[in-house]
């Protein structure tokens, strides 16, 4: 009876609420990951663009799920390579993926506030568009450069990955390859 009543809070929802930031610890890669993001600006984007896109929500259904979640859902489902259903199901075991959706306390209870459809998931995704990505993106490295966390320099970002030392063609070479075979041809 007594292992009973020490998962009461658990089972039932009654008891203590957990602070989810005192079960990660700050050198936790997610902690840090979602440390990095300005999520109030990144989420008043949302906010704003969901607004004049589309019309205004029904009240039927359960409660939504805050725009904060589900966007952090949907990066992190980026950053760790999950499926729709594993980072939903990881919301409702890893403390570390609440932490990184900006949940601050849990307690188990019917319902179940935190728990995310991979449906839900696919439904918001489907509501950001080009231009509200670029927005998003440009916001944070507004913060980013403004943390001082990169330099403002110009960077050339090579989006063919290869493995260091491969021979992969890419246009500098195909260049440079055609150049000296035109000045080879045209020599007597």
């Amino acid at each position: 009876m007594q292992l009973l009543r020490y998962l009461q809070h658990w089972l039932t929802g009654r008891g203590p609420r957990l602070q989810v930031a005192d079960f990660v610890p700050e050198t936790h890669s997610l902690r840090q990951w979602a440390d990095t993001f300005p999520w109030a600006a990144l989420v008043a984007a949302v906010d704003r663009s969901v607004a004049q896109r589309f019309p205004k929500p029904t009240t039927r259904g359960r409660p939504p799920v805050s725009t904060r979640v589900l966007l952090a859902l949907e990066l992190l489902k980026q950053e760790l390579a999950c499926s729709d259903a594993q980072i939903c199901s990881r919301l409702r075991t890893d403390l570390a993926v609440m932490y990184a959706c900006g949940i601050v306390e849990v307690q188990v209870d019917g319902s179940q506030e935190h728990f995310v459809l991979p449906e839900v998931l696919a439904h918001f995704r489907s509501r950001l568009d080009a231009p509200l990505m670029a927005e998003l993106l440009a916001i944070q490295a507004a913060m980013a450069m403004e943390d001082g966390l990169v330099s403002p320099a110009h960077l050339v970002v090579d989006t063919f990955p290869s493995e260091q030392g491969s021979q992969r063609v890419n246009d500098a070479a195909t260049l440079y390859k055609a150049q000296k075979k035109s000045s080879r041809s045209s020599r007597p």
